[in-house]
């Protein structure tokens, strides 16, 4: 591990098995990626969506699930990694014990105001 790194094993373990949702985000403001490790209760679900700008990177770290992408569906599971191109549907299904995963993508510039043209 190294800058902010997690090992990811003791992460879940020491979250509980009730803790849901982002777990670990990456941090520091001179980063170029956003990461964050997710995990989803059993039967709970990311609702079908698109992400209109980014790639995201989707790696399975424990508990099975399903990774549908522009209408395909994936097993997501330990050591499967898909990308999510940008402009694809894309919702993410927990099995019966729930599934964790970590993200990677571009970071998203912070908002600015701009003059109207």
């Amino acid at each position: 591990m190294f800058g902010d790194g997690v090992a990811v094993e003791a992460l879940l373990r020491e979250a509980g098995a009730d803790a849901a949702g982002a777990l670990w985000r990456l941090t520091g403001t001179e980063r170029q990626l956003d990461a964050n490790v997710v995990r989803l209760r059993p039967g709970a679900a990311v609702a079908a969506h698109v992400e209109p700008d980014l790639d995201v990177l989707v790696l399975g770290l424990a508990g099975r699930g399903t990774l549908r992408c522009a209408g395909v569906e994936h097993a997501l599971e330990p050591g499967a990694l898909r990308l999510l191109p940008r402009g694809a549907e894309r919702a993410v299904a927990a099995g019966a014990e729930g599934v964790a995963y970590l993200t990677v993508h571009r970071r998203r510039p912070g908002l600015t105001v701009r003059p109207r043209p």
